[in-house]
Formats: C-alpha cells, sequence, structure tokens
C-alpha cells in the first residue's frame, strides 16, 4: 500500500519537474496572441493601472515581444510561475518593467511560445 502511496506521489510530481526543466532563467519567449480577447495567462498590469503611470495600455503591441525568463518559481500547488523581461531593455507599455504568468497556461493557450 505505501509502494502504490510512494508511486502515485512520484506521479504528481513529474510534470512540474518537466515544466522547470523545459524553461530555465536565461531562456528566450515570445509573447504570442491571446485566445480571448485578453490575456488570461500572463498577468499583464490593469489599464487604468497602466494610464495612471503615464503609459499607453495598447496590448496589441505587446504581440511578438520576445522577453528573457529572469526567474523561475514552483508554486504550492505545483503550478510554475515565471517572471520575465522584454530582451531589448523596453517596458512593457512604457512603465512596467517585468510581468509574470502561469508556465504551463501561457504555453499551452499561446499567449507564450517558445
Amino acid at each position: 500500500m505505501v509502494l502504490l502511496l510512494s508511486m502515485g506521489m512520484l506521479q504528481a510530481q513529474g510534470p512540474s519537474g518537466e515544466a522547470r526543466n523545459r524553461v530555465q532563467v536565461g531562456d528566450e519567449l515570445q509573447i504570442g496572441r491571446p485566445a480571448e480577447i485578453v490575456y488570461r495567462n500572463i498577468d499583464f498590469p490593469a489599464p487604468d493601472d497602466i494610464i495612471r503611470k503615464g503609459g499607453s495600455a495598447n496590448f496589441k503591441a505587446v504581440e511578438g515581444v520576445k522577453v528573457v525568463v529572469v526567474s523561475v518559481k514552483e508554486l504550492k500547488d505545483g503550478s510554475i510561475k515565471i517572471r520575465m523581461k522584454p530582451i531589448d531593455g523596453s517596458r512593457f507599455f512604457g512603465t512596467h518593467l517585468y510581468v509574470t504568468a502561469d508556465l504551463d497556461a501561457a504555453l499551452s493557450s499561446g499567449e507564450l511560445q517558445g
């Protein structure tokens, strides 16, 4: 019984380990087009926050932007959260240097491309 339980726990940990091995700090990704009208898996700031800081809330401008991963963190629920910044050193919307994303969900939805 203990053997079956431990095998089940190893299986549950497998996918998150694969995701961590897939994307590491320094890897380059590209922001894709959202599956819906808005990005669900990349944590972009709210439009009013962008405008309040003097930026332009044009979400179409981020499509195709190449980014570099600056940190990878596994959360308690097993999901992988990455922090990224534009490769060219610019800021998202002219205001934010970094954004975060749920790695697996963003890759599967096409919001991030490897």
